[in-house]
């Protein structure tokens, strides 16, 4: 398989097994590259993250980094990384991707912490009319991981031209 290197998914420390499992199927899909910021909330053996993957390992081009740090260091001059947090200043609608793009999402519980999103080119959100009140009461704090996940990876896919 040919991995289409005009985007890239990046999951800063996952915790779930089963998220990660099901954004490396969107990532086999899409036939988009996936990186994971250690550290990991399970082992990369771990039979939930297997399952939630199917027999689609052969299909993912996955790579791991130790820290934050490291994966910044690994990157191309020029990079955009684009953060996406339920709080960010750009609607996904709005962004215009690029070849090259690292979408980077945060862990599930506290997503990206401040220090990692000032590392960012920019911070996206996917706008939702359900969403809760600023307190988080009144609607849907927040998607899952791996349907945010799934609905950015399209979007930019399709700018792009991998679809």
């Amino acid at each position: 398989m040919k991995f289409n290197k005009g985007i890239v998914i990046v999951l800063f420390e996952p915790r779930i097994p089963q998220n990660t499992g099901n954004i490396a199927r969107t990532c086999a899909a899409f036939e988009l590259p996936l990186i994971l910021i250690e550290p990991l909330g399970f082992k990369l053996d771990d039979k939930h993250l297997k399952r939630a993957g199917l027999d689609y390992w052969p299909y993912i081009d996955i790579t791991t980094f130790n820290h934050f740090d490291q994966f910044k260091s690994s990157l191309e001059k020029n990079t955009r990384i684009l953060g996406f947090s339920k709080s960010g200043d750009n609607l996904l609608g709005d962004v215009e991707f690029k070849p090259g793009d690292h979408l980077l999402f945060g862990r599930e519980d506290t997503g990206l912490p401040k220090e990692i999103r000032e590392d960012c080119h920019s911070i996206v959100t996917i706008p939702m009319p359900g969403a809760a009140n600023k307190d988080g009461t009144g609607g849907v704090r927040s998607l899952n991981l791996s349907s945010a996940v799934a609905l950015a990876s399209y979007q930019a896919a399709s700018q792009v031209g991998i679809l």
